[in-house]
């Protein structure tokens, strides 16, 4: 696939971007499966996504952006997971990275970095992670210096730039700012062991001695942020269920596929193709109804997404609350449809579609270690507490 760039400002990009996303998928399928086998860094596939010019959809256009609404981001992000989910949570939280720009950073930075990242084609990575406390920040004459480790830092290996989180023990609280991946003193470990998303680049990150200037941080230790910076999460969820969503979508699509052209139907079944089976039929209805209601609880999370998105300054915390209620509705269907599709997929297509040649245990892997992030348990509190009292999520990293 040639590299094409989007040319078309705001969602008017949207058949382009979509048309674009499409390619890329089948570009990635290709080798999707060898690749998740062999793990580690997928330096030249992350290059089909640079050259394909979606990583500036989210910028804004007065930054030189394509200016796309949010719910093209994630449609693209559910293609892309389609066919391989790792590459599609690397560019998933490439976006959320640039998301953190918009609601944390000042018009300087906002300028500095949107513009840098279109000019350069740069590529962002995670090293946030709100719950690992070990990198600290210790205050300067003109910023801070940062020491220690972050875990779980998605995209981090083969980024040019990171967003970074570090407790200030004496503010008792923590920073948001960004460095450069090759900054002096920042290691990029890429020691991801678990055994799906294993090409998401989500190793560990040291800091040691490292120069933080204070113009490269975008929210200082204790500021109360406002209801549209607390709009990360909500952005973060999504792409996790948009993740998910295309992982339960490319199972049931391959699933569809082998049944209808390779599955042999069962000696007692009375037809000839395992799809006239009607055993077969009503477990594909059964999928089917986990599917279609996380995509419409999905595209309709995005619309109140981008909504609150748009309010900015004047988002208040009721209506942030209603987004949050509203993603972890599609949180949890799609947690659901990509869990059971990727599992309950071979019981539907046999034993021989378990072979090592077609990899398609990798659906059910990739999905069980991602909706790992955070319990699902928490949502289904929030979604009980809405349900029974009105009330909407406290707003943390991940509510």
């Amino acid at each position: 696939m040639p590299a094409t760039l989007l040319r078309q400002p705001s969602d008017t990009a949207l058949p382009d971007a979509i048309s674009i996303a499409e390619a890329l998928a089948e570009r990635l399928s290709h080798n999707a499966a060898e690749r998740d086998a062999a793990g580690g860094h997928a330096a030249a596939e992350r290059q089909w996504i640079r050259d394909s010019g979606l990583l500036t959809l989210s910028i804004p256009t007065e930054f030189g952006g394509q200016g796309a609404s949010w719910s093209t981001v994630y449609e693209v992000i559910r293609i892309l997971a389609r066919a391989d989910s790792a590459l599609a949570h690397v560019f998933g939280f490439h976006h959320l990275q640039l998301a953190g720009l918009t609601l944390y950073g000042n018009a300087q930075q906002q300028r500095q970095l949107f513009e840098a990242t279109v000019h350069d084609g740069l590529f962002w990575g995670n090293a946030l992670n709100p719950l690992d406390k070990r990198t600290v920040a210790r205050a300067t004459a003109d910023g801070f210096i940062l020491n220690g480790t972050k875990s779980f830092c998605s995209g981090s290996v083969g980024s040019d730039w990171l967003t970074v989180s570090a407790w200030d023990e004496q503010a008792g609280a923590a920073l948001i700012a960004v460095l450069p991946t090759t900054q002096a003193g920042i290691t990029v470990q890429a020691d991801w062991d678990a055994f799906g998303q294993r090409q998401t680049d989500s190793g560990n990150v040291h800091f040691d001695q490292v120069t933080l200037r204070a113009s490269l941080v975008l929210q200082q230790p204790g500021q109360t942020p406002t209801p549209q910076a607390t709009l990360r999460s909500q952005i973060a969820q999504l792409i996790m269920a948009n993740l998910y969503l295309g992982i339960g979508q490319g199972a049931f699509a391959i699933s569809r596929q082998y049944t209808c052209e390779q599955s042999r139907a069962w000696f007692a079944s009375g037809v000839e193709t395992a799809a006239d089976d009607p055993f077969v039929q009503h477990r594909y209805g059964d999928l089917w109804l986990l599917l279609r209601p996380a995509e419409v609880l999905a595209d309709q999370a995005a619309l109140a997404l981008d909504a609150a998105f748009a309010k900015g300054a004047l988002l208040t915390a009721r209506e942030r609350g209603e987004v949050a209620v509203a993603v972890a509705e599609a949180k949890v269907l799609s947690h659901r449809a990509g869990v059971e599709i990727s599992s309950q997929m071979f019981e539907l297509t046999g034993a021989r579609a378990t072979s090592a040649r077609f990899g398609y245990d990798r659906f059910w892997r990739n999905v069980r270690v991602h909706t790992l992030h955070d319990p699902v348990d928490y949502k289904l509190r929030d979604l009980g507490r809405y349900a029974l009292k009105g009330s909407v999520p406290e707003p943390t990293a991940y509510s």
